[in-house]
């Protein structure tokens, strides 16, 4: 579903305006049982992310937190799970940066994402770093330019599939610089990955999590990194916004909950994740997944999505993308 910067605008201040229905749930939550939805398999980022807060609330609210995980679709189908429940705050969904691309990307979606979900803390951020096979004949971001614009359509762009956080990313540089690169899809970023280590391609955006250790190993040369400042375990590597400013990308993930959700439940909720999130242990186990905390308020993350999934949508509309 397309919409304006106005509308987009305008859902994300809806889903922060307080909802007085149902106080007496409010103050006994929660009473039971609580799923996290996660629209990835076990043993993704979002997948970690989930239980480890899962973890922290189960044992400061005292009732479990159980992640479910519903994969497919990118994530589409978890959240079509979660818009159908009860907004009773016993349903709750791991969002991320994937639903502000799929806003976009999918024409017939059964559900409006600002709309039908209500924003509640973010989680972590993980940015992305531009790297290329160390034979490819540029060492800089001004280099990989000139050489992309002097060889039109010869670079091959890897990324884990269409309308992934790598791929859009991608496409976000060639909008910003205008260049031409041939996107090569995978079926994940691993596959991508082995590709671009043995040379069938030159160059991927991917998230450091997963590229730092080759970054290190000097399987692969880092040209930058996609947050505006850089980073503590790539602290050599310039920030892409040093050369294209306002450049900014990466892969997020946070908590939601169906619209109608009570406020003082997501208040609550937004208090103990982010009470969580300062804590030492959780905050190094972020750390380790190469991310770093994500402290927002319920409207915080909801102007972050709104602006997210208009920038996306210009992206996906510059480069007309499609699902095949």
């Amino acid at each position: 579903m397309k919409l304006s910067r106005r509308n987009l605008l305008h859902l994300a201040a809806a889903a922060s305006i307080p909802s007085f229905r149902r106080p007496a749930l409010a103050q006994a939550y929660p009473s039971r049982t609580v799923r996290i939805i996660v629209g990835q398999s076990a043993g993704s980022g979002s997948d970690t992310g989930g239980r480890l807060l899962g973890q922290w609330l189960t044992e400061r609210l005292g009732q479990p937190f159980i992640v479910e995980n519903q994969p497919g679709a990118a994530g589409n189908i978890a959240s079509a799970s979660a818009v159908r429940a009860a907004a009773d705050g016993h349903t709750l969904l791991m969002v991320s940066s994937a639903n502000t691309v799929n806003a976009s990307l999918y024409d017939k979606l059964s559900f409006n994402f600002i709309r039908d979900i209500a924003p509640i803390s973010g989680i972590f951020t993980v940015p992305l770093a531009m790297v290329v096979h160390p034979s490819f004949p540029a060492a800089t971001v001004p280099e990989f330019i000139s050489y992309a614009k002097a060889n039109p359509g010869k670079i091959n762009m890897a990324s884990a599939g269409i309308g992934s956080t790598h791929h859009v990313t991608g496409e976000l540089f060639k909008f910003m610089t205008g260049v031409e690169m041939a996107h090569v899809p995978y079926s994940g970023s691993s596959p991508a990955l082995n590709d671009l280590v043995s040379g069938q391609t030159q160059v991927m955006f991917d998230v450091t999590s997963t590229s730092t250790a080759l970054i290190k190993s000097g399987k692969l040369r880092p040209l930058a990194v996609t947050s505006t400042t850089r980073i503590d375990v790539l602290p050599d590597i310039p920030a892409m916004s040093d050369f294209l400013p306002g450049f900014e990308a990466s892969a997020w993930i946070g908590l939601g909950a169906p619209a109608g959700t009570p406020t003082a439940v997501i208040d609550m909720l937004n208090r103990a994740v982010n009470a969580g999130l300062a804590e030492p242990n959780i905050k190094a186990r972020i750390a380790q997944l190469g991310g770093t905390p994500l402290l927002l308020s319920p409207v915080e993350l909801g102007k972050m999505i709104a602006v997210e999934t208009e920038k996306w949508a210009k992206v996906i509309q510059s480069a007309n993308i499609k699902l095949k």
